[in-house]
């Protein structure tokens, strides 16, 4: 019912990109390439929302608001975001559960070591090609950055 509510809500607010655009701070000439439904892995439980890939970052953001808990012990919640810069993505590594191989994730590392593990994709392979299309294209911009430095 989760996923119905948020295609809903994407048709309701113009679609994928209108979507990005709006959570996420974008440069003036940033594109978004793909737009993925899925549930990123936490410490917490899996989380359900939207992997986006642009031209600049691959970003998440939580379909709906998360609970947790302050350091002084209040009750609160907000949406769950996660933004990595092509140019900081070190590795996209699919994989699969040794105990349930219909199991898939995607592992995606940053180039500080910070992993991020996304699952339940409809359309897995071509997210996993995506998401190594964006390694690839970072790498190429920041050996790119390099030459001019």
């Amino acid at each position: 019912m989760g996923r119905i509510a948020q295609i809903s809500k994407v048709i309701a607010e113009g679609g994928y990109d209108k979507v990005f655009h709006q959570t996420f701070e974008c440069l003036p000439d940033e594109k978004l390439k793909k737009a993925y439904a899925c549930y990123l892995s936490t410490s917490h439980g899996p989380i359900m929302g939207v992997l986006y890939i642009s031209t600049a970052k691959i970003a998440f953001c939580s379909d709906s608001p998360v609970a947790y808990v302050t350091e002084d012990n209040k009750n609160q919640s907000s949406i769950y975001k996660v933004v990595v810069p092509v140019a900081q993505l070190r590795s996209v590594t699919p994989t699969a559960s040794q105990q349930n191989p219909a199991e898939r994730y995607i592992q995606v590392v940053s180039v500080d070591n910070h992993d991020f593990w996304f699952m339940g994709f409809v359309n897995y392979d071509g997210a996993v090609k995506s998401l190594q299309e964006a390694v690839r294209g970072g790498k190429a911009s920041l050996h790119h950055h390099m030459y001019f430095l």
